[in-house]
């Protein structure tokens, strides 16, 4: 199997469906879906199964914890790591195929929010893009947790995510792969996210919240514990 799409869940029925319908509607089809369940309280198991996914049980919390029990099940050469509010266009694997040939490790995508209510949403993740870019560009591998791509070679190489991280945990598998291969950012590969955190927190606090985990990251390797 080419691809596995790995998505870990915590009552997300609201989102999971239309993530699923997008990755139904791919041109390619050597794929497999698998969701990594955190014992939820709605209909999301049952939509996962309504679409064919394998449907496994993770009772950890975080998603270093569930990402990890999905890669050790999926068949595919390639893994893709999605949240359940993610939506693909149709072409996404099979630009993403292309792309993986020349490209060792993995790398992450354009991303784009499909609910911005202002041009300030989109304003913000236009800048995002522009840093993740900059940051890859010039060797410093920074990853947007909404979604990426790892090869499940190099994955496995480096024992996949760190478990005891709750979050960044996305910057620091990126950043121990690449010392292996390639990292690179995607440009002309657009991924669609929610903007639902923005809108819950609001940007001022958003912006906040992002840049201190970030920065707790590069400064000293750790992670913000209140972000959950």
């Amino acid at each position: 199997m080419k691809f596995s799409f790995i998505i870990p869940t915590l009552n997300e029925g609201e989102y999971l469906e239309e993530c699923l319908k997008s990755i139904k509607s791919q041109n390619f089809n050597d794929y497999e879906i698998i969701i990594v369940d955190s014992y939820s309280k709605d209909n999301t198991v049952k939509i996962a199964k309504k679409y064919g996914a394998k449907v496994l049980y993770e009772s950890k919390k975080g998603p270093a914890v569930a990402r990890n029990t999905g890669a050790k099940k999926a068949k595919g050469e390639i893994l893709i790591f999605p949240d359940a509010d993610v939506r693909f266009e149709e072409d996404f694997l099979e630009n993403l195929e292309r792309k993986m040939k020349s490209v060792t490790a993995g790398g992450i995508f354009n991303i784009v929010p499909y609910d911005a209510s202002s041009m300030t949403f989109k304003t913000n993740y236009k800048i995002a893009n522009i840093i993740a870019s900059f940051f890859v560009s010039v060797g410093i591998p920074l990853t947007a947790g909404s979604c990426f791509s790892y090869r499940k070679e190099f994955f496995n190489r480096v024992g996949g995510f760190n478990p005891d991280f709750m979050t960044n945990e996305d910057h620091d598998l990126a950043k121990r792969i690449s010392k292996f291969g390639r990292f690179e950012y995607f440009k002309d590969i657009t991924v669609w996210t929610s903007t639902r955190r923005v809108k819950k927190w609001g940007t001022l606090k958003s912006i906040k919240i992002y840049s201190k985990s970030t920065f707790a990251f590069f400064l000293n390797g750790s992670y913000i514990r209140d972000y959950w």
